[in-house]
């Protein structure tokens, strides 16, 4: 499985059989060649929004106190991080396009963060980026950056007084999309772009902490944090480590390439070996999926093992919020009921979703 990305004039057909064009963002779309293993026929796909609320407000602004930004400035920032994430620097050098997915992996090409990257626009910024990444593993990913710093040019340093925020849409409608709101203060934002990794995210919004969304945001409203959990887990979107544990999580298992966040044509980086020979056998025998469990459940063991009613091992569940929850399940089981066993020895039985922002081929192979 591999994925391309064209400037939107030069691709105007495609007669190739297997071939999947979608939105990136701006002025690209994203082709993916799909080659590896497909659900089986008949999983069930998962369409799911935030539900319509009888409070006023056309969007809903959720604080993310679990994400972070530390801030990469200089003139050696982009050839400085292209040699340790996995997608490519490069485009965020082409015009209209300011955010990007991506994670850094270990040597043995497994997750150690994931993280999205902003370019700068504050006035004479030149060349740097914000980068988003899990509260929990700034001080080790500081500490990454450093060890891979040696002579590069570049500042690196936390923003303890900056905040993340993300915008969702409310909708009566569903199949309907949002437009994006326009701000009131828009030199208020550091950072107001859309979520790199599915449209069903909204948009990313970073601002000084002393800085209200609700005064530059009109038709807006604060959430619960909860509920922005609450829809990823439905929609089956990983973030932070819980849903991808640092060392465990498999870039191609954690669905990187449908969430824009890996380039198969950059070059070399930090655990690429495993990742490219993984695409290039073309097999996927597990992804991280959604799933909705009979009952919720209390203090589940890290990697709870799932099994079909037979007894079979289907995968491992990950994390999640009362009922929903993200799971790593073989593809061979992913339309069977599941099993698993909480921490007092009651079984709990699951069923897993194909996220309705995957690509569509992966729907109906």
């Amino acid at each position: 499985m591999g994925v391309l990305c064209f400037a939107r004039r030069a691709l105007t057909s495609s007669g190739c059989l297997g071939v999947y064009a979608r939105k990136h963002t701006g002025r690209y779309l994203c082709v993916t060649f799909f080659s590896g293993v497909a659900p089986p026929a008949g999983t069930r796909v998962n369409k799911y929004s935030l539900d319509a609320r009888s409070t006023p407000g056309q969007f809903v602004c959720y604080h993310l106190p679990h994400r972070t930004l530390l801030k990469i400035q200089g003139q050696d920032t982009s050839p400085f991080l292209q040699g340790i994430i996995t997608n490519d620097m490069g485009l965020l050098e082409e015009a209209g396009l300011r955010a990007m997915y991506s994670h850094m992996l270990n040597v043995q090409g497994r997750t150690l963060y994931d993280i999205m990257l902003y370019s700068l626009k504050e006035a004479g910024a030149g060349h740097g980026v914000f980068v988003e990444c899990d509260s929990t593993m700034k001080d080790s990913l500081l500490r990454h950056l450093k060890v891979y710093k040696i002579r590069r040019k570049v500042d690196i340093n936390p923003c303890p007084k900056l905040s993340v925020w993300a915008v969702l849409p409310q909708r009566n409608n569903p199949a309907q999309e949002a437009s994006k709101p326009e701000l009131s203060s828009p030199e208020k934002a550091l950072v107001w772009e859309e979520d790199p990794r599915t449209q069903e995210m909204g948009w990313r919004l970073v601002l000084d902490n002393q800085t209200d969304p609700l005064h530059i945001i009109p038709l807006c409203q604060k959430g619960d944090t909860a509920e922005y959990h609450r829809h990823r887990y439905a929609i089956g979107l990983p973030e932070g480590v819980k849903d991808l544990p640092p060392g465990v999580a498999l870039p191609l298992e954690s669905n990187l390439v449908y969430m824009q966040g890996i380039s198969f044509s950059k070059g070399c980086y930090i655990g690429q070996e495993l990742t490219a020979r993984t695409h290039h056998t073309g097999v996927v025998r597990k992804r991280l999926m959604p799933v909705r469990l009979s009952s919720p459940v209390q203090d589940l063991e890290e990697g709870a093992a799932l099994q079909t009613q037979s007894g079979k091992p289907a995968g491992k569940h990950r994390a999640g919020v009362g009922e929903l929850g993200l799971s790593l399940i073989r593809m061979a089981h992913a339309k069977e009921v599941l099993t698993l066993k909480s921490s007092d020895d009651s079984t709990v039985t699951l069923e897993a979703s194909v996220p309705g922002w995957w690509p569509k081929d992966v729907k109906t192979n």
